[in-house]
């Protein structure tokens, strides 16, 4: 019985409380988008030399792509404004970027394997929130929401 309790005070604080669970949600998902460009815009030649040393056509270029792709991705979902097509585009991006830069097994058994695999799982567990996103949409705290 008393679990049964337990499970239903989860199920009402989650129901209750959806609209701020998704925007928090969407938040920490755009987090790490956030901090990535950030990262490249303040690193550029250092973003231009890591596409380099993965033999990408146009490392310049990629990099560019990359910077605009994750701060469309971090407005877009922070602000709810095209949530899902944001959803979809997070999905693809970073399905992308685990194919491109994160194939662990490429790399010697080691630190720098399992540096490479921890991104791998982190890109998957991305790809999931990005999903989860896309069904439950925006939410009230959203532009989608408002208009």
């Amino acid at each position: 019985m008393k679990s049964n309790s337990v499970s239903l005070a989860v199920d009402a604080f989650a129901t209750g409380r959806a609209d701020a669970l998704i925007l928090i949600g969407r938040i920490l998902l755009a987090w790490v988008f956030v901090g990535s460009a950030y990262g490249a815009i303040s690193n550029f030649s250092g973003s231009v030399g890591y596409f380099r040393s993965l033999n990408l056509p146009a490392p310049e270029l990629f990099t560019m792509t990359t910077i605009v792709l994750e701060v469309l991705i971090s407005v877009g979902l922070i602000l709810g404004v095209g949530t899902r097509y944001c959803a979809i585009l997070t999905f693809v991006f970073v399905l992308a970027a685990t194919a491109i830069a994160h194939r662990y097994w490429e790399y010697p058994a080691g630190a720098q394997q399992i540096g490479q695999y921890n991104h791998f799982l982190k890109n998957i567990s991305i790809m999931g929130g990005a999903m989860l996103i896309f069904v439950t949409g925006a939410g009230r705290f959203s532009f989608d929401r408002a208009s």
